[in-house]
């Protein structure tokens, strides 16, 4: 009677993991807190024993790079109901080996396709209800890409599992944070990476002639880190080449994660 199970009522969070550190715990703890009370679920654990429990995982797999997934939903109640009470959270953690592209596997470039974005209005929220965003994996592997690009009246939202940034005449643009997006802990990143290697930061509305157009097209997430997109729907971004400051940007992004 869990409602993750029933309804798919409940959040998560993607956290990396590098050479047996988490990386950037607080703002995912941050970003799951957000969710969490978007909701109306009380967070289980504070700051200090979410670390304790992170920190028992992570002797699993000592000094190595990781993946820790970590779901919380409202819990389970005594019959299948819309409506909910308080009830006792479910928490479920599981660590996976995180093997991130190299940088010579990234400079081949990757492919996707753009489609419009029927998904709710509140994609702020971390939700495991991931329906709509599964359907467009799923139509990315039938059409063997690596990601569906998403718009709405033709502006281009994210990416089904990522953030998508667009590179023009040296100025890096996003779609700004707000319901449309899931506003990621690594999309911050490539921003602060962005900065550091003299890109302007343009968070506005981005078409999709704009994209067919840009100088690049990136998409970033927790386990993609920041990967260059090189074919939309069949037509090349940068003549189907790689450009120097997604280079700049990755080198950067590598330095903090290592720091």
């Amino acid at each position: 009677m869990d409602r993750g199970f029933l309804f798919g009522d409940g959040v998560y969070e993607v956290i990396p993991v590098y050479a047996g550190k988490v990386f950037r715990l607080n703002e995912h703890l941050a970003r799951l807190q957000n969710s969490l009370d978007s909701i109306q679920i009380s967070n289980p654990y504070s700051t200090e024993k979410w670390q304790s429990i992170l920190t028992q995982l992570l002797e699993q797999a000592p000094e190595s790079d990781q993946s820790i997934y970590l779901q919380i939903t409202r819990g389970a109640d005594t019959a299948r109901k819309h409506r909910f009470s308080e009830l006792t959270p479910t928490v479920f953690i599981e660590l996976n080996p995180l093997v991130p592209k190299t940088k010579s596997e990234l400079e081949t470039g990757y492919h996707a396709i753009i489609q419009p974005d029927f998904r709710w209005e509140r994609c702020d929220i971390k939700a495991t209800s991931l329906l709509a965003n599964i359907m467009y994996a799923q139509q990315a592997k039938q059409h063997q890409v690596e990601e569906v690009i998403l718009h709405r009246d033709q502006s281009i939202t994210e990416g089904a599992t990522s953030n998508v940034f667009v590179i023009r005449n040296n100025t890096l643009f996003t779609h700004p944070t707000g319901k449309h997006i899931l506003s990621g802990i690594t999309r911050d990143l490539v921003i602060e990476s962005a900065c550091h290697c003299a890109l302007n930061i343009q968070e506005s509305i981005i078409t999709i002639d704009e994209v067919f157009n840009a100088d690049e097209v990136w998409i970033s997430s927790s386990t993609r880190e920041v990967m260059p997109i090189t074919m939309i729907d069949s037509k090349q971004i940068n003549n189907g080449k790689i450009g120097r400051h997604w280079s700049n940007v990755y080198d950067h992004y590598q330095a903090l994660k290592n720091a």
